[in-house]
């Protein structure tokens, strides 16, 4: 009897030791968390992420294949569970990766940092920068018990898009309007070629249009949170470095450029300075044509006006009276057989 006694004794301490003191937990302030009772998350009734504004970047065909339950997060906190349920957490805190980052196979990518990728003009490149993001409260089931690595998972959707992005990037096309770019030591794309019809260089376009292209990656990865539980805050690309030989050549070809493009500005200029003097030239030309004509146009008004004070007598008299000086300080007269006469 005595030891019935003792091991129910023993068997209701390691029931309160594991399942009553046991079941207190917390969840810190950087943590989120989901209760699963029976191994079924808690959920919010019949509501699903296509209810949540991070479905607004889904796209008709993705609606209808990443539909996740709402589950009810718990905060930060000191709680208690019962026996038969799970507590699942997750960390919000905002993390950094290299965008080469494999979390299955940390040695790839040159440990992480250096991800190749081909460009459009079939140029093997290495892409360095870095990757911020954070696992979505609005979206935990998708994180917890979507994917089994969630965070491989996202890193491998990124740089999918990442390397079709490098491949068919086109440098963005500037408007008529817009101030050519300055030559740069990386030369220039199709749009700040001269009038030769030089074309432009992908991995050149890529180095001028970092910004672009970080903001082109971040449109395409806004579905991630509801894809899988994972926001994509922000992809920072901040190097792009080609194979040695093909880095030197880039620089031959790039000197060319630049040479061609300053060649082309100075005849430009010499250009317009032509223009603008050639447009004083004939403005100066046309002033002595007005100043030659004025005097003759003057001298019309006043014989028409003396025409009509005077009639046709009046303006003989005129020219006869004009003539006089002439004939002072003539040395010679020829008058005509009618005069003569």
């Amino acid at each position: 009897m005595g030891i019935l006694a003792g091991l129910g004794f023993g068997v209701m301490a390691w029931f309160f030791l594991s399942y009553v003191l046991g079941g207190f937990y917390t969840v810190g302030p950087n943590e989120r968390a989901v209760i699963c009772t029976f191994g079924k998350a808690q959920r919010l009734g019949n509501a699903t992420t296509l209810d949540s504004p991070i479905a607004a970047s889904l796209s008709e065909d993705e609606r209808q294949r990443y539909v996740y339950p709402q589950v009810r997060v718990v905060g930060p906190g000191f709680y208690w569970k019962l026996p038969w349920q799970t507590v699942h957490k997750a960390s919000i805190a905002t993390a950094t990766v290299a965008i080469g980052f494999d979390p299955e196979f940390p040695e790839a990518n040159s440990g992480g940092q250096i991800l190749e990728a081909v460009t459009k003009d079939q140029l093997n490149t290495g892409l360095s920068g870095q990757l911020r993001f954070t696992v979505s409260d609005q979206n935990l089931y998708a994180f917890l018990f979507g994917v089994k690595n969630p965070v491989a998972h996202v890193m491998g959707y990124f740089i999918s898009i990442l390397r079709g992005k490098i491949a068919n990037f086109e440098a963005p096309h500037r408007g008529r309007d817009e101030a050519p770019a300055q030559p740069t030591g990386e030369g220039f794309g199709d749009d700040d070629a001269p009038e030769g019809g030089i074309q432009g260089i992908s991995i050149n376009d890529l180095r001028k249009n970092l910004r672009d292209l970080n903001e082109r990656m971040d449109q395409e990865c806004a579905s991630a949170a509801a894809r899988y539980g994972i926001e994509l805050d922000a992809a920072l690309i901040t190097g792009i470095d080609p194979p040695d030989e093909v880095d030197a050549a880039l620089a031959a070809i790039n000197t060319a450029h630049n040479h061609v493009s300053s060649e082309v500005s100075l005849a430009r200029a010499a250009a317009e300075q032509r223009l603008v003097e050639s447009k004083r030239a004939v403005e100066i030309e046309t002033l002595n044509a007005q100043a030659e004509v004025e005097p003759l146009l003057a001298l019309s008004a006043q014989l028409r006006e003396l025409m009509g004070a005077g009639g046709p007598t009046a303006v003989g008299a005129y020219v006869r009276n004009a003539k006089l000086p002439l004939h002072q300080r003539a040395r010679q007269v020829l008058l005509s057989e009618e005069r003569k006469a």
